[in-house]
């Protein structure tokens, strides 16, 4: 084979690409090729996967981007007046490592700085970035085509000879391309023409937006839906023809017959594109005193320090052990900065009020964490595992995701930014897909379907949270009612159709909720970049908010530091009821410091009053708490880790609970597993379990039983049994029975489906708890924090005042002399309604009521409106507060009150 693709477009070329970067890749193998390109609109965001899956399948990958090139300066939005365009279009494509440096670096300024309708580059940062890539000129849009189709080949000829100037020899190629369309033989003369004057090689390539001819019209409605017409719109946006798929050699080769050279010169290329990322991690140095000469350094010095401070000085020899022991790991494998980084920000959090939680996921699992306060669950107590967080046999980057106040969560994003330089850090972009659901709505719409039936055909379509995704083809497959609507309407089949096939594809990107990444230094120097305005740090930042083109799992794969900012609603409440329980009683409450077996708090799940409990307010945890008769922390975390699909499907949680009530014996196969699994009644219940029965029984080191956990997780059964067969022969050689150590095996492997992590569980069962603890001690302060932070879900407040009757406490009515915009305790058994819950009035508006009232209460109706700002408390907003009762207070029936309005709201305007 001597031809290939140098020039193909992805989903990632959003709503204009319709190519599955598997399928793309898949095809160019099929049709015999041993290279492909990935040239994406001014984008790379499928560099990576397409890197991965291109070397999965044996495809030299080549990555590329067409680029927008702007007719002038790249940051002007007025079009030169000679233009032939508001921009051209140019193909890159990086043939070494230092090539695709400046393909991220133009990409990334396309965004950044050039952004205006399209990511646009100009001829200055091509000068700029030009090393190490190879150049095609592109299609009918690039700029030689363009001066071309207007007839100006004086000027074609000087965009010709100033890219091939500025690559150098035989990296810029002049590119042809036929796909039916009259214009292309007028490029066509012109490149030849060209390419003799120049001495410039020329290449054939074919524009593939789709993957085969018959995607031609599924493509067609994705272009419709990007621009927002009807399919049958006569003046959209569309290509001409069915030809702008991945063709096979041979059918090009009949476009342009004659010319081997087309074909050659592309194979030319493919052969100097050698380009493969780095096996590296980039994590940055964090800014230490300079007394310290390296992270490790100041790691090992602030971990002793906090360890003594937790544990005793001197270190229990237990303490000391562990500590050493994770020290050396982290120490060794470079990840010191990384703690460093994560304790820093924690600290500054929890200086500045800003709730964090005790943990979360595998990190709970290290003592150097906790000895940092990363995290506050101690993992001698719980018997939790580092090699569950951070294995040393199989190094990956730790993954330490932290749990904020979800109102102040964005501050300190706003802090890692100021710290380590706000070019080094950027929030990570998501995709969005078009799920079976969206993928029929949006093709109904191009189709001109009525809303209504197209509603009629999307509820029909299962779609549950926590469940499976069901494809559209599965739904007609599985829903009587969906497929007859479908078989007796053409018009429904063509949309199914449709659908079908861009169901999956990437709709638009947006901002990960979490994620962020830190980079050694400005992100541009190591991965693309782009933005999304409007969408800043959470804390009101104007400006453009820096986010990754790669997504999570690209940017781990990449070797970037990424963790996850998360906001918890839960932490809010805590804090709030914290905070109204010091200023009303005048107690401080220590969350970290509450023992775990308090009998009150155990009363209190036992009985099932688990409203407003963190993880245990559904039907099933509260019926497992209840059955179990919980009076234990012990039971806290095992219920966490057992009321998830798989074990619920696999009825371990009812085992558990027989167990525990003393209604089935408790069986150990083994002596050796009774000190394992004796906590949860015999039954495997966490990963962590499943390492320390390799640990004793096999004499597995933990990070090789590390392994074995992550091989029964994956699902893989070729893996498992390789695994389980490793365990079974090493068991034996220590001297246990074939058949017991086979029947173990034969639950671990059924464990792999459902095993949770003990850290996060536990972690997240200290949350619980706590709440637990304030609910029962200090209902009423908790109850008003919990209903304060529903504002906004009517659904959920009204659950919560249920449950608050239930408890014997009196929710009152809103009162504009007494309700603040949270909901406010003003006795023991008593909360007053928050005027911020009363639907139809804004946060300004209630700012304008308080900040009246603190002149003094208000005495009638015609006070409380002469003195607040009518135009923000128009009269929706009076006649809401009317409704609701919180002017009930101020003398007269609610009727004679809305008959007041009118009068005393003119009478107050005129005033004000």
């Amino acid at each position: 084979m001597s031809f290939v693709h140098l020039h193909t477009h992805s989903e990632y070329s959003l709503l204009d690409g319709a190519n599955r970067i598997t399928d793309l890749v898949a095809r160019a193998k099929d049709l015999g090729m041993d290279s492909l390109a990935l040239t994406d609109h001014g984008n790379l965001h499928g560099a990576w996967s397409f890197y991965q899956e291109a070397k999965a399948q044996g495809i030299r990958p080549i990555i590329g981007c067409e680029a927008y090139v702007a007719f002038g300066d790249r940051r002007a939005r007025e079009k030169p007046a000679d233009a032939p365009g508001h921009y051209s279009h140019l193909v890159l494509l990086a043939r070494s490592r230092e090539g695709y440096r400046n393909l991220v670096k133009l990409s990334s300024i396309g965004f950044v700085e050039g952004y205006y309708r399209r990511p646009r580059i100009d001829r200055e940062t091509l000068a700029e970035h030009a090393a190490g890539l190879i150049c095609l000129s592109a299609c009918l849009t690039g700029e030689v085509a363009l001066w071309l189709r207007n007839g100006n080949h004086d000027k074609a000829r000087e965009s010709a000879r100033w890219h091939a100037r500025l690559f150098g020899e035989g990296n810029y190629w002049l590119e042809v391309q036929d796909h039916g369309i009259a214009d292309e033989k007028v490029v066509q003369a012109g490149v030849a023409s060209l390419a003799g004057e120049l001495g410039l090689g020329v290449v054939a390539t074919n524009d593939a937006h789709y993957l085969r001819r018959e995607d031609a019209a599924a493509h067609d409605v994705l272009l419709a839906i990007g621009t927002g017409k009807d399919l049958s719109d006569p003046k959209r946006f569309r290509f001409e023809g069915t030809e702008s798929y991945v063709k096979s050699e041979e059918e090009m080769r009949r476009l342009f017959p004659g010319r081997d050279d087309l074909f050659a010169n592309t194979q030319l290329i493919a052969d100097r594109c050698e380009f493969d990322f780095e096996k590296r991690h980039y994590i940055p140095e964090f800014p230490r005193p300079a007394e310290y000469a390296t992270d490790g350094d100041l790691l090992v010095a602030l971990a002793r320090e906090g360890a003594k401070r937790r544990y005793g000085d001197p270190l229990p020899p237990a303490a000391q052990e562990r500590l050493d022991y994770e020290l050396d790991v982290v120490t060794s494998v470079g990840y010191s900065g990384y703690f460093l980084i994560v304790a820093d920000f924690i600290r500054w959090a929890r200086e500045h009020g800003i709730p964090v939680g005790p943990g979360r996921g595998s990190a709970a699992g290290s003592l150097v964490s906790y000895a940092l306060g990363i995290t506050s669950v101690d993992p001698l107590r719980f018997d939790l595992l580092f090699e569950r967080f951070l294995n040393p046999e199989r190094i990956s980057p730790p993954d330490i995701d932290v749990d904020f106040c979800e109102e102040r969560r964005g501050e300190v994003i706003e802090y890692v930014r100021e710290r380590y330089g706000r070019s080094s850090v950027g929030q990570i972009v998501t995709f969005g897909t078009m799920k079976a659901r969206a993928a029929v709505k949006d093709v109904a719409r191009v189709l001109g379907v009525p809303p209504g039936e197209a509603d009629r055909l999307t509820k029909l379509i299962p779609s549950n949270p926590g469940q499976p995704y069901v494809s559209l083809k599965e739904a007609i497959a599985q829903v009587a009612d969906l497929r007859e609507l479908v078989n007796q309407n053409p018009t429904y089949q063509r949309l199914v159709d449709f659908a079908s096939r861009i169901e999956g594809l990437s709709r638009h990107i947006s901002v990960h909720a979490a994620g962020v990444v830190i980079a050694p230094g400005p992100l541009t120097d190591y991965v693309p970049v782009c933005t999304m305005p409007g969408k800043g740090t959470g804390s009101g930042a104007a400006e453009d908010a820096i986010i990754t083109q790669y997504d999570m799992v690209g940017l781990e794969k990449v070797g970037m530091l990424k963790m996850d900012f998360l906001g918890l609603t839960t932490l809010t409440v805590l804090h709030r009821a914290v905070q109204t329980i010091r200023e009303r009683r005048g107690v401080t409450v220590d969350l970290d410091a509450l023992p775990l077996d308090d009998p009150g708090t155990y009363r209190l799940l036992q009985t099932g009053r688990t409203a407003g409990v963190f993880q245990f307010e559904s039907g099933l945890a509260t019926d497992a708490l209840v059955r179990m008769k919980c009076d234990r922390f012990d039971d806290l975390v095992a219920t966490n880790a057992l009321v998830r699909p798989g074990p619920l499907d696999s009825g371990m949680h009812l085992v558990y609970i027989r167990r525990k009530r003393g209604e089935e014996p408790v069986r150990y196969a083994l002596p050796e597993l009774r000190e394992i699994l004796a906590p949860t009644y015999g039954v495997i219940v966490y990963q962590e379990q499943v390492m320390r029965i390799a640990n004793v029984l096999a004499g597995y080191s933990l990070a090789e039983a590390d392994v074995l956990r992550k091989a029964v997780g994956k699902k893989k059964a070729e893996l498992i049994r390789e695994e389980l067969g490793r365990f079974v022969q090493r068991c034996i050689e220590r001297g246990h029975s074939r058949k017991v150590i086979e029947e173990l095996a034969a639950q671990i492997e059924t464990f792999g489906r459902y095993g949770f992590n003990k850290s996060h569980s536990v972690a997240y069962s200290v949350v619980a708890y706590q709440t637990a603890w304030l609910k029962t001690h200090y209902p009423a302060e908790y109850m008003a924090a919990l209903l304060s932070c529903a504002i906004g879900d009517t659904k959920t407040v009204v659950h919560y005042i249920g449950a608050c009757r239930e408890m014997g406490m009196e929710v009152l009515p809103p009162d504009v002399n007494e309700s603040g915009w949270h909901f406010t305790v003003v006795g023991d058994a008593r909360i007053r309604f928050g005027l911020g819950a009363v639907r139809g009035v804004g946060r300004s508006a209630v700012d304008s009521v308080l900040a009246a009232r603190a002149q003094g209460p208000f005495t009638s109706l015609h006070d409380l409106v002469a003195r607040i700002d009518l135009r923000v408390c128009n009269k929706r907003v009076m006649e809401a507060l009317v409704a609701s009762g919180a002017c009930d207070g101020l003398g007269g029936h609610r009727s004679q009150l809305f008959v007041a309005l009118d009068t005393v709201m003119a009478d107050a305007g005129l005033r004000q």
